[in-house]
C-alpha cells in the first residue's frame, strides 16, 4: 500500500513509519523541516517537505495514496498569541479539503480520549473539532478516529517537581484511576487501522495500563530510589497559578486545568470506559518507569 504519514518522526510517527516500512508498504512522511529528510529516507521512507497549512501541498502529496494518517502537531503553549482551538480547526479543515481533493478513501486520524466531548474537556475541544470536520467528508471515505489515553511521557513534566519538592502535585490522579498509553502502542494500533478494509466511521481507543496516581507514584518512586514518593491532589486554582507563573498562555493553561479536572471527575473517560480496548498495549507503567528513571538521573 501507498501510505502518507503526517507528524514527521515524532513519538508516534517514527515507530509507525518503521513498522509500516518493515511490513513492505510504500511510505511517505510529511515533515515541515528539511533537516528531517535524511533521517526519514534512512528509514526506507520517502520525505515530503512542506507545511500542513499549505492546502495545495497537502492535496498533491495525498493524491494517489491508499491511506493517510492525519494528526495535529504540538504547538507552543507559551506563545501568548496562540489560539489553540483555532489552530486545530485550521489544520482540520485543511486535512478535510486535501482528502476530498485528492480522492483518498482511507483515513486514520489521531484524536484523543475526551474527543467525544464538545465542551468541558479543555484543550481537547480542538481534537473534537477535527473529528467533526473529517466526519463531514462523504461516507465513501473510511475514517478511524484513534483516541489514545494519557501519554506516559507527560509524566516527565514532573521530574523537576520531584527533584525540588519530593512529590507529584496535580489536579488529577491521586486516588483516581488514569488510563495511560505508550506512543509505540499507539503506533501499532494505527498501523493496523491503516491497512484494514474497514468502511464508514470508527472510533478506536488505545491504552496500555490503568493505574491510579498513587500507584504510578509508587512505581516511579521505586524506580528512582524514592519509595516514599507521593502523588498529591491540589486544586485547579493552584495548578492554573503555577502554569501561568512559568509563562504559559493563560487561555491554554486554563484549558489544561479543565482537561485534567475532567479526567479526575471521570467526565473525560466516560466514553473510554464504555469502549475500552479488549486488548491493552504492551508497555505497562512498570516498563515506562525504567525509562523515567534514566531521564530522572540525567536531569
Amino acid at each position: 500500500m501507498k501510505i502518507i504519514l503526517t507528524g514527521s518522526l515524532g513519538h508516534i510517527g517514527k515507530p509507525l513509519a518503521e513498522q509500516l516500512v518493515r511490513d513492505g508498504h510504500h511510505i511517505t512522511v510529511i515533515s515541515t523541516k528539511q533537516s528531517k529528510q535524511e533521517e526519514i529516507e534512512a528509514l526506507g521512507a520517502a520525505a515530503a517537505i512542506g507545511s500542513l497549512t499549505d492546502l495545495v501541498f497537502l492535496a498533491n502529496t495525498f493524491t494517489g495514496a491508499d491511506a493517510v494518517y492525519t494528526m495535529v502537531p504540538p504547538n507552543n503553549y507559551f506563545d501568548p498569541s496562540l489560539d489553540l482551538i483555532a489552530y486545530y480547526h485550521h489544520l482540520g479543515r485543511n486535512y478535510a479539503q486535501a482528502i476530498e481533493q485528492s480522492g483518498v478513501k482511507r483515513v486514520v486520524n489521531l484524536s484523543t480520549i475526551g474527543g467525544h466531548l464538545a465542551a468541558g474537556n479543555g484543550i481537547l475541544r480542538g481534537a473534537h473539532g477535527v473529528e467533526q470536520l473529517l466526519n463531514q467528508l462523504p461516507e465513501t471515505v473510511a475514517i478511524t478516529h484513534m483516541r489514545p489515553t494519557s501519554f506516559y511521557y507527560n509524566l516527565y513534566g514532573y521530574v523537576e517537581m520531584i527533584k525540588k519538592e519530593g512529590l507529584i502535585a496535580a489536579n488529577y490522579g491521586a486516588d483516581k484511576e488514569v488510563p495511560w498509553v505508550a506512543p509505540v502502542d499507539i503506533a501499532a494500533a494505527i498501523a493496523e487501522e491503516l491497512v484494514s478494509a474497514q468502511n464508514g466511521r470508527k472510533i478506536r481507543y488505545v491504552a496500555s495500563d490503568d493505574k491510579t496516581g498513587n500507584e504510578v507514584a509508587a512505581i516511579l518512586g521505586a524506580a528512582i530510589g524514592q519509595p516514599d514518593l507521593k502523588w498529591v491532589l491540589v486544586s485547579d486554582e493552584e495548578v492554573l497559578k503555577s502554569l501561568v507563573s512559568i509563562g504559559m498562555n493563560p487561555s491554554i493553561a486554563a484549558g489544561l486545568v479543565e482537561m485534567y479536572g475532567a479526567l479526575y471527575s471521570g467526565l473525560l473517560a466516560e466514553d473510554y470506559l464504555l469502549h475500552k480496548p479488549a486488548i491493552m498495549g504492551k508497555v505497562k507503567v512498570s516498563d515506562f518507569a525504567k525509562e523515567f528513571a534514566l531521564a530522572f538521573a540525567q536531569k
